[in-house]
């Protein structure tokens, strides 16, 4: 009796897992345990499993371009094929932001319009640059970091054959930052945890609007850019601040403003929130970062500066309030010291002029006198060195 009740249970148990996978991910399954060719031949019993559309699929998108990708994911045709393909769509200026793909080479190829693309394939190599036109290829090695970038006015197309059936795929900046905050900073040379976050913040999905020279020569505002593909947090990679059990995907809320610059540069703005949202009073946080890349600097910045939390000061060590506290001090004693040298040199100045003044003195009534004594000797006092 209890040998069937386990029976049942077992066949109950295998009943619900086989009902939680999806049917693609089943038919991936079966074509890899399949012992032969033929075999997975059979399983791909129709002949449209050998097609892919890409018009038809689900795309990356971003505010710089799309991209369609054909993986065994969505195209288990590719399983024991050995390659995949990626058709991109880049808008005017838009960029494949750098990214890596750990278990492929690529081989791009420009449909049309002109494509300036980089690459470094590890530690020690040279960094690779060329601009390519329609009709050209590039090779990008095996987990190297590289990058497009559509260098015209007009939409653009490229095709890219990669020679694993699941590539995947690495954007830099968003994995990078996804590290435990401290350990980006310390990497960066110390920057600080709060600098890191706001940084994290802004970081746009991988297909996003490129360099402003060329955002400027087609008169491309870059505006707001989707900041979707953040790393999700945990206890061992969060933010300074977070606390949240959930660990939600952040909400972003960016702006950009050009026309409020007095020198022409861009100034950015981002409220990011963590948590389980609105509803959520004890686990979200939120943090607020500006930046600005004005090299003027407004009368109220200073003042600025010293609005500071305690996160701030136990990250730096030391609060702004003091350090601008010092920094007065020590103005302030500097200006002090100058000014004790200049009188000492307008003293110095004044005793030389009233030395030089009482040293060729002569009374009023001397003046215009001679002041050797003018006295006549006769001829017998005259100085006779014989007698």
């Amino acid at each position: 009796m209890i040998s069937k009740l386990f029976l049942t249970l077992a066949l109950a148990t295998g009943a619900l897992a086989q009902a939680s996978v999806s049917p693609i991910a089943q038919k991936i399954a079966d074509l890899r345990d399949a012992p032969t060719q033929v075999d997975r031949i059979k399983l791909l019993d129709k002949d449209s499993d050998f097609t892919f559309n890409f018009l038809n699929a689900t795309a990356t998108k971003g505010a710089g371009g799309t991209a369609v990708g054909a993986t065994v994911a969505n195209f288990p045709a590719l399983v024991n094929n050995a390659m995949a393909m990626t058709i991109g769509f880049l808008g005017p200026c838009g960029m494949n932001t750098p990214h890596t793909h750990p278990r492929a080479a690529e081989m791009l190829y420009v449909v049309n319009g002109t494509l300036s693309s980089g690459m470094i394939a590890e530690n020690g190599a040279r960094f690779v640059f060329n601009t390519l036109e329609a009709g050209t290829a590039m090779l990008f090695p095996k987990g190297s970091i590289h990058f497009q970038q559509n260098e015209g006015c007009e939409p653009m197309m490229f095709v890219a054959a990669l020679n694993h059936e699941d590539p995947g795929v690495e954007s830099i900046a968003q994995r990078y930052f996804g590290l435990p905050p401290d350990v980006v900073a310390a990497s960066l040379g110390d920057l600080g945890v709060q600098e890191v976050a706001g940084i994290e913040s802004m970081i746009p999905d991988n297909f996003a609007l490129g360099t402003q020279e060329c955002l400027d020569r087609c008169g491309i505002d870059r505006g707001t850019q989707p900041t979707l593909q953040r790393q999700p947090r945990n206890a061992n990679n969060a933010l300074p601040g977070q606390s949240s059990a959930d660990w939600q995907q952040p909400t972003t809320t960016k702006s950009l403003d050009h026309a409020t610059s007095p020198t022409g540069g861009w100034r950015y703005s981002v409220t990011t929130t963590w948590g389980a949202g609105a509803q959520s009073t004890a686990g979200a946080y939120s943090t607020s970062t500006h930046y600005s890349r004005d090299t003027q600097q407004t009368p109220g910045s200073l003042f600025g500066a010293v609005a500071e939390n305690a996160q701030t000061v136990a990250s730096n060590g030391v609060s702004n309030a003091v350090l601008i506290a010092l920094i007065v001090v020590v103005g302030v004693m500097g200006l002090g010291y100058f000014a004790i040298a200049a009188v000492y040199v307008v003293s110095r100045r004044r005793a030389r002029s009233d030395e030089k003044a009482n040293r060729w003195y002569v009374r009023p009534e001397m003046a215009g006198r001679s002041l050797v004594p003018t006295v006549e000797v006769s001829a017998d006092d005259k100085y006779d060195p014989v007698h």
